[in-house]
């Protein structure tokens, strides 16, 4: 079983990899304001066939220069996989140390994982990232804030 969920993922990823050239050419959007310069937009959301219960839901993250994200988790259920688009993202998982990843870069969150710092790194240029949740078919709250 679970090597037919990691064969069905493997096939997922490189799916979402043939879309990255569609999404590193389309224009940034101008921020709202009632997100503050963050805009978070569901670009895919599609239960895996081989994997009942497990849907794909891709985010793209849009930050306005110096914007950052609220530190947040994800569901219980998400194992997540981001890649940088455009841009230098700054990040700070768990308690592990803040690094920046540049256009190109990746890095994953596992089940459970804080993210403590998300961030655009430039003060001047916008930065988007592409995210990629492997989560419950029925969890809509993809992004959970913590408490102010």
């Amino acid at each position: 079983m679970f090597n037919r969920f990691l064969h069905g993922f493997a096939f997922a990823a490189l799916s979402i990899f043939a879309a990255f050239s569609v999404f590193t050419v389309l224009p940034v959007f101008p921020a709202s304001a009632d997100v503050l310069g963050e805009k978070v937009t569901l670009v895919f959301d599609r239960a895996l066939p081989n994997v009942p219960g497990k849907s794909m839901k891709v985010q793209l993250v849009e930050y306005a220069p110096g914007v950052s994200s609220i530190p947040h988790t994800h569901p219980d259920s998400a194992f997540i996989y981001a890649t940088v688009l455009e841009g230098a993202i700054r990040s700070k998982i768990n308690d592990n140390p803040v690094q920046v990843y540049h256009a190109g870069e990746n890095f994953f969150e596992l089940p459970g994982d804080h993210h403590r710092v998300s961030a655009n790194a430039s003060d001047t240029e916008p930065a988007r990232l592409l995210a990629v949740l492997i989560a419950n078919t029925n969890e809509q709250n993809l992004v959970i804030n913590d408490k102010e």
